[in-house]
């Protein structure tokens, strides 16, 4: 045992089998996990203070829109939508400096890790200067984000989003999107110079394509071979109601289905949202193997739709949850959102488990599986995997008094306060006792981004 780094043992944990008690938990110096022993003795190790699962990935995440939250939200004529919502976003995205980008992702990456996630995709595509030009380093804002995400210990699966029209069939960008444009050699040489950076930060390099309006299938086709052939790929796709009327107008074909009939997708891709599908664009991702992305609390907010996750669960699809502009930032508001969409919709309850099963552990396990997937980050408390785990509050009544799968269901769904405790990722212990040790200096830099939003 001595050469281990942590040395961990736990009254309940959920380990890939199920629940287990009395169980050890051994951490390499590498931060993986060097050995998992049910029904252990304690023999000295660090007892944790509740039950232990395993963090969530967070598959979907643009950091700069933490800032915004609550900033949308005076009424306009009655039409207001995710275009709509989108001018505020380009009022922000004027302004922000490098320094506040990694303000702001500093802070939110903080929250995700006390909401419960261990490892985040980060769908970055704010690049350029405020006047579109490059900056001197062309990696200077995704620099950033690698900084927040060392600063806090999270997880990092880097996606450098390609963006380049404004609409289908190669529209030119608007004046709103100058920070977010490239041309493919440019975007190649950004590519080429995160791929170090990430490596010395222990951080994933993908891809991201915006979507089916920011880049044409040309540009896709030369955009998947400038990343490894197990890089993850992810794309915004049937978001809207208007993106699919306006690809059906341009194409002949709904968004999926042109997707998936010129840029086929396998397990290294995400499709995100994928709100606005039929049965057969359903199926057509089924058999790719790719993840759909889920963003509910995001969805909601913005009026988008509702996935059909019925239907999409009970044909084994799969899905894992992100926190896109967040308006929420942890696991159980989005896990919560997403099923009670569902009952809304339905007018039923306990709608994406089968029966007789934990509707709490049904979501719990699909999300962990689909985000593992997505972001090309293993998972679990398995032998070998990162040591990205969660403790939650076993102080807490409601979770002291659940057993197994309803621990899952209290946390997810009996509005619990802070229900989250400690957090570890990759052996390295981020959040104790719900703190993270940087958390004054952290939120005073936050605060400072937030008071020149407010002088607009």
């Amino acid at each position: 045992m001595s050469s281990l780094a942590h040395t961990l043992f736990a009254d309940r944990a959920l380990l890939g089998t199920g629940w287990a008690r009395d169980v050890a938990i051994d951490i390499g110096a590498d931060g993986r996990i060097a050995g998992v022993t049910p029904q252990a003795a304690p023999n000295g190790r660090t007892r944790l203070a509740g039950p232990v699962v395993p963090a969530m990935p967070n598959l979907h995440s643009h950091a700069f829109q933490r800032a915004m939250a609550g900033l949308a939200e005076v009424a306009g004529t009655g039409d207001d939508s995710f275009w709509t919502w989108r001018e505020e976003m380009y009022r922000t995205v004027g302004i922000l400096s490098p320094d506040d980008v990694e303000a702001i992702a500093t802070k939110l990456f903080v929250e995700m890790l006390k909401g419960g996630f261990g490892c985040v995709a980060e769908f970055h595509y704010l690049h350029h200067a405020i006047d579109g030009r490059p900056y001197t380093d062309r990696a200077e804002m995704a620099r950033r984000i690698i900084a927040a995400a060392r600063r806090t210990g999270i997880g990092l699966t880097l996606l450098p989003v390609f963006y380049a029209h404004a609409n289908f069939g190669g529209a030119a960008p608007a004046a709103g999107q100058r920070r977010f444009i490239h041309d493919v050699d440019g975007f190649g040489r950004l590519i080429e110079d995160l791929g170090p950076a990430c490596d010395i930060a222990g951080a994933r390099l993908g891809l991201a394509i915006h979507s089916l309006r920011a880049a044409t299938t040309d540009e896709i086709a030369q955009l998947v071979p400038m990343v490894g052939v197990t890089a993850p790929i992810h794309i915004h796709v049937a978001e809207q109601q208007r993106e699919v009327d306006e690809c059906v107008a341009h194409s002949g074909a709904r968004p999926v289905q042109f997707l998936l009939d010129h840029a086929p997708g396998d397990e290294r891709w995400c499709l995100l949202h994928a709100t606005h599908i039929t049965a057969g664009e359903a199926s057509g991702i089924i058999r790719s193997g790719a993840v759909v992305g889920l963003c509910p609390a995001t969805a909601a907010h913005l009026g988008d739709g509702i996935f059909p996750a019925v239907d999409f669960l009970a044909r084994r699809g799969r899905f894992g949850i992100g926190t896109d502009s967040h308006v929420a930032t942890s696991v159980e508001a989005e896990l919560r959102t997403l099923e009670y969409g569902q009952r809304l919709r339905d007018q039923r309850r306990n709608r994406l488990a089968p029966p007789g099963a934990s509707v709490g552990r049904t979501l719990f396990d699909a999300a962990l599986q689909g985000g593992v997937a997505a972001l090309a980050r293993p998972g679990g408390l398995t032998v070998g995997s990162p040591a990205d785990l969660v403790v939650l509050d076993g102080a807490n009544p409601y979770i002291a008094a659940a057993n197994d799968d309803q621990i899952l269901d209290r946390w997810i769904f009996a509005g619990l306060d802070r229900p989250v405790r400690d957090v570890m990722v990759a052996g390295r212990w981020c959040i104790r006792d719900g703190a993270h040790a940087d958390d004054a200096e952290i939120d005073t830099d936050f605060g400072k981004v937030l008071m020149k939003l407010g002088q607009r």
